[in-house]
């Protein structure tokens, strides 16, 4: 075995290489944009160029004398052809309840108000250019602390976060600690950056439409769009086989899609349309800048008494989204005394949405920097700390988790970074010019899981096929699903074929809460049974014993179709899956609490003079339940572990405040790791067990990695220079200020 395929542990599956490898490398793999279609007409986005206003006036004159220029869509003439949807918190629908090109009121920078349509897409930008728009601006408020922000509690306006976790008597026991800490930390706006930019593709044939479009979830893209459109879902089909990246920002509806829909009837010929770069900044979601208000309070030996999290998010004027992540950060370690808030502070932006690890992110950074800074005052070892806060019950309710192997990933990645070694002392590392710092981290994500539905065929020559509207989102879900019936059926893996990202198949989950491997391999794993129990074969489906169990019953396949819904779900959790509706369930439930947990470890260099920082080694020690493939596991984790990198030091959307519009919608001048950036990365996988999850015993862990490494970042700077900082990203501004 090799590093990038480590050697399978207990309870492992193969480090197998990803079966749709070759077609990726090969071209041969298409995306939303490569699917051909006869004689396509290309659309080009016109967005608003104001924050806050209306738009008084279209001059399309010069728009239009643009050759092969074929139609273009204003509120004018498409106002009352795109009915609105609702907002969907949690993937699948609309992302925003702005109803596209519906009125001249301008929400946020960036809001799509017109679309050209041209024969070539040249012709299409070019006109795009020359459609002269007059908007009557007002003042928009942009962010924390900008004239005309509205702040609201979570509970008063989200649907989602319906409660705000507490228990015992916070301010008493903060009031009796010993030791007390009390600070505030920032996180940014980030956006996501996929390199598979957003595209919509439209044909129509006799009333029905084909959606070609990278989605997280079909089966909510075919249904919103059809509610958009006044159709019948059945009479939409949404293709999405490969998702050059999405993190969250494809899981939901967009404004967009329905427009090129519309364009298509209206020409009776195919649309494409690519978004730039630059456009998908305000034409999709982002993670939305966050502030926090930590207090901890612990006695000598280091045991909590108290533990108290604020947090305030920005959002729109238009949608209430709010991620809410104290539903994690204070049920992570014992404390008799818990609270919590989370505001809403509205302002004149595009709607925040889901990226990778939504909530975690930004609210366990804060709580493991505060853990930091209390070891830091205790005088006590930061791994020791967390070991005498280790907890196998929750503080809310007293629920048990299903499984926590916190301490020995802990202990695990502390052995293998050589953490014995390190001088507690700030600035007492050295070499040479350069400041060695060491800080650690606990990553953590719940263990969620949604509602499948699979179609599982085998043929008397061994020959499978697993059907299922999931998606890979470059994770690796076709191998591990297939990898999922090869090992149930005791078959080689070489014999399944996987299909997934269609919604003419069996609904499954939206690709995001690193749900997917769960969800749909308990599904796979129940059907497979079936199969095994129709066919009377307890081992393994050798080709002889096969052959004769399909000649005693006369048939030349067996198909079965099976559904696994979650324990937890709602009553009607499957008919809400066909209808385009997300049911997750995990994390704290009713009577329990299942998370996958991670140690991360980062050594860092800061350069005495200027300030330049390297990270030149991390460790990561992982437990997530049943790993189906220790490889691509492996290569999500490490994943997950750059992007905290990026986290930590360089993403951060520029915002001009007073006119609040983006400054770098651009890779150019959106800062995100390069090759250069990234040292040593090394992951261990935590051998763990868990039986009460679900079937398949996957935890997941495509969210875990990048959640612990920006506070592990910033600990081990305040390791090197004494200095502690408390927002992200850490620049080298920052430092040379301190």
């Amino acid at each position: 075995m090799a590093r990038a395929a480590p050697v399978p542990q207990a309870n492992m599956g193969q480090p197998d290489a990803r079966i749709d490898g070759r077609s990726k490398v090969t071209g041969q793999a298409r995306y939303a944009a490569d699917f051909p279609v006869p004689k396509p007409a290309y659309a080009f986005l016109v967005l608003s160029p104001i924050a806050k206003g209306r738009i008084t006036q279209f001059d399309p004159a010069e728009a239009r004398a643009v050759p092969g220029v074929l139609d273009i869509l204003t509120y004018e003439n498409s106002a009352y052809d795109i009915k609105e949807l609702p907002f969907s918190g949690d993937g699948g629908w609309a992302g925003s309840t702005i109803r596209p090109l519906s009125s001249p009121k301008i929400w946020h920078d960036g809001q799509i108000i017109a679309m050209v349509v041209a024969d070539t897409f040249e012709a299409a930008r070019e006109a795009a250019y020359k459609l002269r728009v007059t908007c009557e601006a007002e003042t928009p408020t942009a962010t924390f602390d900008s004239p005309g922000t509205q702040t609201q509690l979570g509970t008063a306006v989200s649907k989602r976060h319906t409660e705000d976790p507490a228990v015992g008597d916070a301010q008493r026991g903060l009031a009796s600690a010993a030791v007390k800490l009390d600070a505030e930390y920032y996180t940014p706006t980030q956006h996501h950056n996929p390199i598979e930019l957003f595209a919509t593709t439209c044909a129509w044939d006799n009333g029905k439409l084909t959606i070609y479009e990278p989605s997280q979830f079909v089966y909510g893209l075919r249904t919103g769009v059809a509610q958009q459109l006044g159709m019948d879902p059945q009479d939409v089909h949404v293709r999405s086989p490969f998702i050059g990246g999405a993190f969250g920002s494809k899981g939901s509806v967009t404004q967009r899609t329905a427009i090129v829909a519309l364009a298509a009837k209206r020409l009776n010929r195919p649309v494409k349309l690519v978004v730039t770069r630059d456009q998908g900044f305000t034409t999709a979601t982002y993670r939305a800048e966050t502030r926090h208000r930590v207090r901890l309070g612990a006695e000598r030996d280091g045991k909590l008494t108290a533990l108290s999290h604020e947090g305030w998010e920005v959002t729109s004027r238009s949608d209430a989204y709010l991620v809410g992540g104290t539903r994690a950060s204070v049920r992570m370690y014992a404390s008799p005394n818990v609270a919590s808030k989370v505001s809403i502070v509205r302002a004149d932006r595009n709607t925040p949405g889901f990226m990778r690890s939504p909530p975690e992110v930004p609210y366990i950074y804060a709580l493991e920097t505060a853990m930091d800074e209390l070891a830091v005052a205790l005088n006590m070892d930061p791994i020791e700390l967390r070991r005498v806060n280790d907890t196998m019950t929750e503080p809310i309710k007293g629920n048990p988790f299903t499984s926590r192997s916190l301490m020995q990933c802990f202990d695990a990645a502390a052995r293998s970074f050589g953490w014995s070694a390190r001088n507690p002392k700030p600035g007492s590392m050295r070499d040479g010019e350069w400041l060695i710092g060491w800080g650690c981290a606990m990553a953590t994500y719940p263990s969620q899981m949604s509602p499948a539905a699979v179609r599982v065929t085998i043929n008397r020559r061994s020959e499978v096929h697993v059907a299922v509207a999931a998606h890979d989102v470059g994770t690796g879900a076709y191998t591990v699903i297939a990898q999922m019936a090869a090992t149930r059926l005791g078959l080689p893996l070489s014999n399944v074929r996987v299909d997934l990202g269609d919604s003419a198949l069996p609904p499954g989950p939206v690709a995001g809460g690193s749900i997917t491997t769960a969800s749909v391999c308990s599904a796979v794993l129940k059907a497979c049974d079936a199969i095994r129990e129709k066919l009377g074969i307890a081992d393994a489906l050798s080709g002889e014993a096969l052959e004769r169990a399909f000649a005693q019953r006369g048939v030349g396949v067996i198909e079965q179709y099976t559904e696994w819904t979650p324990d937890g779900a709602k009553p009607g959790a499957m008919k809400d899956l066909f209808d385009g509706k997300t049911s997750i369930v995990g994390g704290p439930m009713q009577d329990r609490i299942s998370f996958a947990f991670g140690a991360e470890f980062v050594e860092l260099r800061i350069h005495d003079l200027t300030r330049e920082i390297r990270v030149p080694r991390m460790v990561g020690a992982f437990a997530a339940g049943h790993i189906m493939n220790p490889r691509t596991a492996r290569s999500q984790l490490m994943g997950g572990m750059i992007w905290g990198i990026g986290s930590a030091l360089h993403e951060e959307t520029e915002l001009d405040k007073g006119r609040a519009r983006y400054v770098n919608d651009n890779l150019a001048d959106y800062l995100v790791p390069v090759n250069a950036d990234i040292g040593d990365v090394e992951i261990i996988l935590v051998p763990e067990e868990d039986t009460k999850v679900n079937p398949a015993g996957v935890k997941g862990l495509g969210e875990l990695a990048n959640v612990g490494t920006a506070a592990a970042i910033s600990n081990a700077v305040f390791h090197a220079t004494g200095k502690r900082i408390r927002k992200l990203p850490i620049r080298i501004e920052d430092l040379l200020e301190a």
